[in-house]
């Protein structure tokens, strides 16, 4: 039965993307933005490259900071996990890299898997905020009205209920039922370690100080992607302005929620077609922008990460020595 349910998720992100892709095609002026892409100022590519660089070193020095409260573990370690994940998620569907890299760290660290993927949702709900915060204030900035507004206000209402269910998550043992909740679970006592040592992770969004912090390296994380969407749409002829870039991150990020292929491709360009209409960005230079940050982004962090899993295989996975955490 679980092979057939991801089966049957990936078939349909697999059809989102094709329609995705299609709309795209119908509706853009594919041979100029090819030729846009021709011309990219490879001075900008540059800078592009640089700037998905620094934002994967920020959200592993992020990442570092959540465990932290667990156990004390080396950058590289969190640096090679998270690439491995990032891996996974641009070629398996439905975000199972964050699964992935879950798995990596607590094979290489011997944290519990569980915990791991604890901070991992602290984390993603913390991304989730400071992108739905960054396209609000982008929206307000620029009187962007129609879908995309009403996309961000979805993203609102999405992040204030994720942050009840963590909330819950690290209270389970207050509330009303608790008790009865738990001796049913007698029954399983797997599934309440399990529990238990995720609730472990999740407690790490109860400590104000490493939740501000980790607040504050995210700001720098987006500055990054927003900056990231700047230099490529200078890169193809484009002068977005950095409110306009801003919303562009944020919507795009968002809209990768939407079930489509590993990568995805067609969601990705289709979201960023669509924002740049409502700014008054044409929309094959939009296209050639989204192709290159889309490409370039993949390339960069599929070949870090596939150099990471040929690394691990020469060391042993199962053989960290040297990198064993600090408990805390």
């Amino acid at each position: 039965m679980r092979g057939s349910g991801s089966i049957a998720r990936a078939a349909i992100g697999i059809a989102v993307s094709v329609a995705a892709i299609a709309l795209v095609l119908r509706s853009v002026d594919l041979a100029a933005a090819l030729e846009a892409l021709r011309r990219a100022n490879l001075a900008w590519v540059a800078l592009l490259i640089a700037l998905i660089a620094v934002d994967v070193v920020l959200r592993a020095a992020r990442w570092r900071l959540l465990l932290r409260p667990v156990a004390d573990v080396p950058f590289r370690s969190t640096l090679s996990a998270l690439l491995v994940g990032y891996l996974a998620n641009n070629v398996l569907p439905a975000r199972l890299g964050e699964l992935v890299r879950s798995h990596v760290l607590g094979d290489r660290t011997g944290i519990s898997r569980s915990t791991v993927l604890g901070t991992v949702v602290v984390e993603r709900i913390i991304d989730t905020a400071v992108v739905v915060a960054i396209a609000a204030t982008a929206i307000l900035v620029l009187s962007v009205r129609g879908i995309v507004a009403s996309g961000v206000l979805v993203g609102l209402a999405l992040t204030g209920l994720l942050v009840l269910l963590v909330a819950a998550g690290i209270l389970a043992h207050r509330l009303p039922g608790a008790d009865r909740a738990t001796s049913m679970l007698e029954r399983w006592p797997q599934v309440r370690s399990n529990l238990a040592r995720l609730r472990e992770g999740l407690a790490v969004a109860g400590r104000p100080r490493t939740l501000v912090s980790a607040v504050v390296i995210s700001l720098g994380s987006w500055s990054c992607a927003v900056l990231g969407f700047a230099a490529a749409g200078q890169a193809v002829g484009l002068e977005p302005t950095i409110g306009q870039a801003a919303l562009l991150s944020a919507g795009v990020n968002l809209a990768t929620a939407v079930p489509s292929a590993p990568g995805y491709v067609g969601t990705f360009e289709l979201a960023a077609i669509a924002i740049a209409a409502s700014v008054g960005i044409p929309e094959a230079p939009a296209l050639a922008m989204a192709l290159l940050l889309h490409a370039v982004s993949l390339l960069l962090i599929s070949a870090s990460g596939a150099a990471v899993v040929a690394r691990m295989g020469l060391v042993n996975l199962r053989s960290p020595a040297g990198e064993a955490p600090q408990p805390r």
